[in-house]
Parts: C-alpha cells; structure tokens; sequence
C-alpha cells in the first residue's frame, strides 16, 4: 500500500503529535507534499533543506566525523537528519531524506541510492518506557535504489519518506507493519 501525506498528517493530528522534516536531494518536496494538505498545520513543524553537506552538520547536528568518513549519502546520516530535525523544530516525529538523484554518483553511490528515515519520539530509558520506544520504531531508516530520472528519483523519495512516516505511525498504534510496494531494493534498520 502506498501512502501520502495526508494519512500521515491525519495520523499525527488523531494523535496530537508533530512532525519536522529534514530535505537534502527532495530539496523541500517533502515540505511541499504536505503543507499542499489542508490542515497541515496542526501537525507539521517546519522542514529544513539542509542541501549543502555542512548544513547537516552545522544546522541538523550530523556527526562531522561520519560525513568526512562516508559522506552525506548513508543510512547513520539519514538518521542523524530525521532526529536533529526533530529536536531543532521541537517536534515529535522527524523525518528525512538524502541521496543521489543524478546524473552523477556521489560520494562513491551509484544514481537512484537513497536514504529515507524516521525518528520517533524519545522517551525516558526506563523498563516501562523501552517497550514503547522499540514499538513504536523510535530510529528506522529504509535504503532504496530507484530508477528513473532526477525528477522520478525526488518523487519517490518523498513517497517513500512519507510512506515509511505513515508505516511507523500505523505499527506504533496498531503493532502491524506494512510494506512500501513502490521501493525497490530496500532494506529496513540498517544500509545497503
């Protein structure tokens, strides 16, 4: 099943939550997709289009030393991504994506690699509380290798995004997950 933004906006706002996205090859789609639903705005934040690899550093709080190891187009930086968004804005739920749309390899990834992640709400490290957090998929990143030109490459990273937002919302309510039929390749809590 596909989703969009307005699922994971109706969603958020059923739960009274939030949601702050952080943007590098989408380069404010994400943002676009989801103030384009009316009532955004009693659930998203704000976004960040940190395109310059600094500004996920400087801006999102991105290890500077992961980015100088493996540059800005791996799953730890997707991470990293959706959780400083999360904390900058002061939102519940960040997201975030990074990758190659082309036509040119990046830091050694192939066109099409990309990285889409959520952070989920933090809560206290207690035995009550661990249970929750896992349930509700507090760090989850979905690496994708698509095909298709730039502009196919950017539209299905924000599906994605949105689609993997939506997954994590319904499984920290329901316990289910769901696949996304549209990625390709993907692989779930970890890289490639």
């Amino acid at each position: 099943m596909t989703y969009g933004a307005a699922e994971a906006l109706r969603l958020l706002t059923e739960r009274g939550e939030t949601l702050a996205v952080a943007e590098s090859l989408t380069g404010g789609l994400v943002a676009a997709e989801l103030v384009s639903v009316p009532g955004a705005s009693k659930a998203f934040r704000g976004s960040v289009t940190a395109y310059a690899t600094e500004l996920k550093h400087t801006v999102l709080g991105v290890d500077a030393e992961l980015l100088a190891a493996e540059g800005a187009v791996h799953p730890e930086v997707a991470l990293q991504m959706a959780a400083g968004v999360r904390d900058a804005l002061g939102a519940d739920w960040g997201i975030a994506t990074t990758g190659v749309a082309g036509p040119e390899p990046q830091d050694g990834r192939p066109v099409g690699t990309v990285f889409v992640a959520v952070a989920g709400p933090e809560e206290p490290e207690t035995d009550a509380f661990r249970h929750a957090r896992d349930f509700a998929g507090s760090r989850k990143v979905r690496g994708l290798r698509l095909n298709g030109d730039r502009a196919e490459i950017r539209r299905e990273s924000v599906r994605s995004v949105l689609g993997l937002l939506t997954e994590e919302l319904v499984g920290a309510h329901s316990g289910e997950r769901t696949g996304n039929a549209r990625a390709q390749d993907t692989e779930q809590n970890g890289g490639f």
